[in-house]
């Protein structure tokens, strides 16, 4: 149990150290997009499958973002990785981040998907 929680607090520390990495303009333009999508998923509150549903709610803790990381981390050039991991240490030591604005995206996902479900059914009764 104790190596589960310390892999977990890894992948806390390096997915805020790629979203350092996003921001910095030594990362290529397409490693900082991949990296931008990935942390604001992975910070935020709610995710695009919620937990509560059997196996697939945990599905992108497990697969999807470190999946995400895995791949960005591959594109950042080493010594920006180094600095970035190191800021990360020092931020996570201070206090949790949290994206609101891709809780916001997720919530606008979720509310745009029921529109369309509601005006599915409404064509489907009108038939």
């Amino acid at each position: 149990m104790q190596s589960l929680k310390k892999l977990a607090r890894q992948l806390k520390k390096e997915t805020y150290a790629v979203y350092l990495a996003s921001i910095d303009q030594r990362v290529p333009w397409y490693a900082r997009i991949l990296a931008g999508v990935t942390v604001a998923y992975a910070f935020s509150p709610i995710d695009l499958i919620p937990d509560f549903i059997p196996i697939l709610g945990y599905l992108d803790d497990l697969i999807i973002v470190p999946l995400g990381i895995w791949l960005v981390i591959k594109m950042i050039p080493p010594q920006v990785l180094v600095e970035c991991r190191e800021k990360a240490a020092a931020e996570i030591e201070r206090g949790k981040p949290i994206n609101r604005t891709a809780a916001a995206v997720i919530i606008a996902i979720w509310i745009g998907l029921g529109i369309l479900a509601v005006i599915w059914i409404k064509q489907i009764l009108k038939r």
